[in-house]
This record gives C-alpha cells, sequence and structure tokens, in this order.
C-alpha cells in the first residue's frame, strides 16, 4: 500500500550529513563505518531506493537553519544571522531540484501536481524503481526568513508548509523546551501565511503558542510529527485538548517513530529502544489514543522523522529501514484495524488534507 510520510529531513541529511541519498541504506551505511561526528553515523534508515522499496511515494520534505541556537547539536543550529541561514535553506533547495533533475524526486506545488503524481504511483505500467518520489516542501522552524518578503520568494519557489518553531528559542515562536507565546514577527508571519493559503505545522510549538496560532490562524493546520502527551508526558507531544482543538480543524497528526516520543523515560541519545521494548506497534498505542478520542481513523498519518539526527540507534527495534513502516499494515490489522483504517493512515488522511490545502494549479 502507498505510504505518504509527513515529515522527513532528506536535504539537511543530504547536506550536513553528507549521504548521497541515491544509494541504498546498506551503501550510505558502509560508507559511514567507522566515523564518529554524528551520532547516528552507520545507523541511518532513510534513502530514496528504499522509500521506493517500501512504497513511500510522497513525503513532507524540509528546509531547516536555525539562527543563534543555545545547542549546537541540534539540526541546522548555530547560524549566526538570518541571512546565512537563508543560504543554507537554499542549498536544501538546490539538492532538491537536482534530486528533480535527476529523475529521482518531483516537487508538488499544486493539488493538479498531487493528482498527477498520485495516478502514477498507483499506476501498474511501471515498478516503483524508477518512479520520483514526490516531496510538498516545508520549512521546519522559521528562522531562515530574513524578514516576511522572504515568505512570498519561497511559496514561489514552492514551500507550501511553516512550522514556526523548532527546539528552544526562536525569532518567530519558542519552541520545545520553553514556554511563551509566539513573538511579534511570528503574528505577523502567520497574517502572511493566511494571505498565501499556506499550511501551518504546529509542531514544536510551546503550550502557549499553540493556543495563540490555532486562534489566530484561520488556514489549514496540521501536527506533522508529533505523539500524544497521555502516553508519554513531555511538552513535545500533544495534550488530549490540543488534539481535540486540531481535530476540529480537520487537521491531520504524523506519528512520529523517534524512540524517546514513544514511550515515557526513554532518554534521548543515551537510551536503548530495546530497553524500553519500542517497536512498532508502539506507535499504534498513540493512533489507538487518538482514534479513541475522536471515534474514527480519519486524523491518523505516518510522519516518521526518521532521518531527525537519529538512525536505528532511536527507533523502534524491529525496523532496520524506512521501508519496514509497511509492516505497520499487518500490526494495525491485528489491533482491530480494518483496511480502509490502514488505507486512512498510510495515506488517505494526508492526501485529502493536501487535496483540500494545496492550491488547485
Amino acid at each position: 500500500m502507498l505510504i505518504i510520510d509527513t515529515h522527513l529531513d532528506l536535504a539537511l541529511n543530504a547536506l550536513e550529513w553528507n549521504r548521497d541519498y541515491r544509494q541504498p541504506v546498506s551503501a550510505i551505511r558502509a560508507w559511514e563505518r567507522g566515523m564518529t561526528d554524528k551520532i547516528d553515523r552507520g545507523n541511518n534508515v532513510v534513502s530514496l531506493p528504499d522509500l521506493r522499496r517500501g512504497q513511500i511515494g510522497l513525503v513532507v520534505a524540509t528546509q531547516i537553519a536555525r539562527v543563534n541556537s543555545d545547542n549546537g547539536n541540534l539540526p541546522g543550529a548555530g547560524w549566526n544571522s538570518p541571512a546565512q541561514a537563508w543560504a543554507t535553506t537554499q542549498a536544501q533547495r538546490a539538492w532538491y531540484e537536482a534530486m528533480c533533475d535527476a529523475g529521482e524526486m518531483t516537487q508538488i506545488r499544486t493539488r493538479a501536481d498531487l493528482d498527477a503524481h498520485m495516478a502514477h504511483w498507483h499506476g501498474d505500467s511501471v515498478s516503483n524503481d524508477p518512479k520520483p518520489v514526490g516531496y510538498v516542501l516545508s520549512l521546519e522552524g522559521a528562522d531562515s526568513l530574513i524578514d516576511l518578503s522572504y515568505l512570498e520568494r519561497a511559496y514561489a519557489y514552492g514551500l507550501r508548509a511553516i512550522g514556526p518553531a523548532h527546539y528552544g528559542p526562536g525569532r518567530y515562536a519558542p519552541g520545545t523546551g520553553l514556554s511563551g507565546p509566539l513573538t511579534s514577527l511570528g503574528r505577523d508571519l502567520l497574517r502572511e501565511m493566511d494571505r498565501l493559503g499556506m499550511i501551518l505545522d504546529v509542531t514544536h510549538l510551546t503550550d502557549e503558542g499553540f493556543a495563540e496560532a490555532m486562534n489566530l490562524y484561520k488556514g489549514p493546520v496540521w501536527a506533522s510529527h508529533h505523539n500524544c502527551r497521555t502516553l508519554v508526558p513531555h511538552q513535545r507531544q500533544l495534550t488530549d485538548h490540543q488534539i481535540r482543538a486540531l481535530l476540529e480543524r480537520g487537521s491531520v497528526i504524523g506519528g512520529c517513530f523517534d524512540a524517546w516520543m514513544m514511550k515515557p523515560g526513554f532518554t534521548q541519545r543515551k537510551s536503548n529502544p530495546a530497553d524500553f521494548d519500542i517497536t512498532l506497534e508502539t506507535i499504534v498505542d498513540h493512533y489507538d489514543h487518538i482514534c479513541q478520542l475522536v471515534g474514527n481513523s480519519l486524523h491518523c498519518a505516518i510522519g516518521s522523522d526518521l532521518d531527525g539526527t537519529f538512525g536505528r540507534e532511536q527507533s523502534p527495534t524491529d525496523l532496520d529501514t524506512i521501508a519496514d513502516l509497511q509492516t505497520l499494515h499487518g500490526t494495525l490489522k491485528r489491533r482491530g484495524y480494518s483496511e480502509t483504517d490502514v488505507e486512512n493512515i498510510f495515506y488517505g488522511n494526508a492526501l485529502r488534507f493536501l487535496s483540500s490545502a494545496l492550491p488547485a494549479s
């Protein structure tokens, strides 16, 4: 079954990790053997061939560059000016465009693009191997937008979703680990995004920022990679109140496969997923919680974040590469989900949301 993944940091890994994503995961691991500059060296789980092997035909792919981060270990961290961060996101954009030129990927900007791409992936005339992986471009953390005039420039090259916050402080919004509302720049950003008809991604917002954004923003809203605070009591997760607020807006919530977000007590970059019995079935607990709140399966998706500065060392123990997301089909069926429910979670909900949120042409 086709899968849509609502959050992957492909370009970040291609450039900052120097990973040739045209190669299979096994080849990237072999090239990284013995390297120690990144904690997940030799443990990566994502590549373009493995996306195709797992029938993950469409992804929401990010640009990310942070300004003046107090944690240099975070993705895209450490730039001393918005101009430098902007330049970094433009290098990431250039990589996506190079992948398009090579036939490896194709950018989805409009509903017409989406319809054509889905028809191609659902067709039986060619195997998955040569099919380009479609991507909707998203900006994770808005620090790199030098001022609001850059938003319209980014929209023109296909940026369709923005999460104003990431970890820690941000120019537009504080993020994970902090508290407090949007900045004045952030409020102006949401108004401009509304005017352009973009998708607001509430992932990483503080509780105060979430409430403010949901009140201020009138356009489409989703949580691209988020789990449930009832199951994992941390500010990074969504409360039941926040989940209900998203469901009332017709949002989609992408379940995240980062082990520390799946079970309580896991320490990032220290704990072993095996010690916590974290498997692909663990994410179904989060899906179950959301489905029970709303009474149906129409708001859950896969937002794996499986290349978000971690690899096998912080992934479900029964996942070797991203292609193994297909095994969720059997797991969901064993947990009582119907074939239609599985289809909703694998791609149907994200497809319906994007079909409504993207411009027609």
